[in-house]
């Protein structure tokens, strides 16, 4: 189980809410940059991730001097992670090329909340309960008015459905194995964290980066360069430095949910810059998504005020996990 330390369990929340907007305009970002470069979305992934690591090392030599120790205490859990990672933005880039974004949207973030509840009860003991039963519910509801309600054409491809769940079960992994470390030997140090996942991640993807072509077909150099820098400061750097601590309060389950607002943002944006329309379905599936967000993030306080006040401490649902 994971204790939140000196990290309020609202703020916590907030940070993780953050990273999951900072991930909606990076998959504009990412569709835009595929447009107008040419650019596989292997390669935008790949320059994102070595973006993210670089913006990371600065941030790292800023606030300690080395993570010798952090590598050999626990090489083989970064590596997984940094692993899924890779495998998690891959593999919805390629679902999205292959089915479409509804489909690869629904099916990524749609299952990905319940392989991280499954994956918690099994591996960390986190108790689901039948109120965050109900939640998970509600949530997937709602993101599935969200994704539908625009009449986006569905196109119907097991291939498609295949690498959105592979994506999924990378998420649900990353996610899990980040608030084991983050408990166990690191939750002092989410940017380190983020770092060697990122170090990682690039790795795994240089070869497809590299067989796939490493620069852009057409299109501004200029232009280009700021989207894969976009990319690598706000949703990749900043954004899993923001999750990963958000993790250290947060118990797993809890913060897949909150990151279902990623579409939310996402469709915000295209209507901003885009000039995309939406329609009343997903208004509503938006504003389910946000009724949520706002009862996880309440009766967190309550749990984590009981917890400090003495009340039902015994009771493992006000024990933070």
């Amino acid at each position: 189980m994971l204790h939140s330390g000196s990290l309020p369990v609202g703020r916590a929340m907030f940070y993780i809410a953050t990273a999951a907007v900072a991930w909606g305009t990076g998959g504009v970002v990412a569709a835009v940059l595929h447009s107008t470069s040419g650019l596989d979305p292997l390669t935008v992934s790949f320059w994102r991730f070595l973006c993210g690591t670089v913006a990371l090392a600065v941030a790292r030599s800023l606030l300690r001097p080395s993570l010798a120790g952090r590598l050999k205490s626990g090489l083989w859990r970064f590596t997984v992670t940094g692993a899924g990672m890779a495998v998690y933005q891959a593999a919805y880039f390629a679902s999205v090329n292959v089915a479409g974004v509804a489909v690869a949207t629904m099916v990524t973030l749609g299952s990905g909340p319940v392989l991280v509840a499954l994956g918690a009860r099994l591996w960390m003991a986190e108790r689901l309960g039948r109120q965050r039963i109900l939640v998970i519910v509600v949530a997937l509801t709602g993101l599935a008015m969200l994704v539908f309600g625009g009449g986006s054409t569905v196109r119907s491809s097991l291939p498609g459905v295949g690498l959105a769940l592979l994506s999924a079960v990378g998420y649900a992994g990353t996610t899990l194995l980040s608030q084991v470390i983050g408990a166990e030997e690191g939750g002092d140090d989410p940017v380190g964290n983020a770092l060697i996942g990122f170090a990682t991640g690039s790795v795994c993807l240089l070869p497809f980066a590299l067989a796939m072509g490493l620069l852009p077909e057409r299109g501004a150099p200029v232009t280009v360069t700021a989207l894969l820098v976009y990319l690598g400061l706000f949703p990749s750097a900043l954004a899993y430095g923001l999750f990963f601590t958000g993790l250290r309060a947060v118990p797993a389950t809890t913060a897949s949910i909150i990151t279902l607002v990623e579409p939310l943002a996402a469709a915000v944006i295209a209507v901003w810059l885009l000039g995309e329309r939406l329609t009343v379905l997903t208004l509503l599936g938006g504003a389910v998504l946000l009724a949520t967000v706002v009862a996880l993030a309440t009766s967190g306080r309550d749990r984590a005020d009981a917890v400090l006040l003495g009340g039902d401490h015994d009771d493992p649902r006000n024990t933070p996990m």
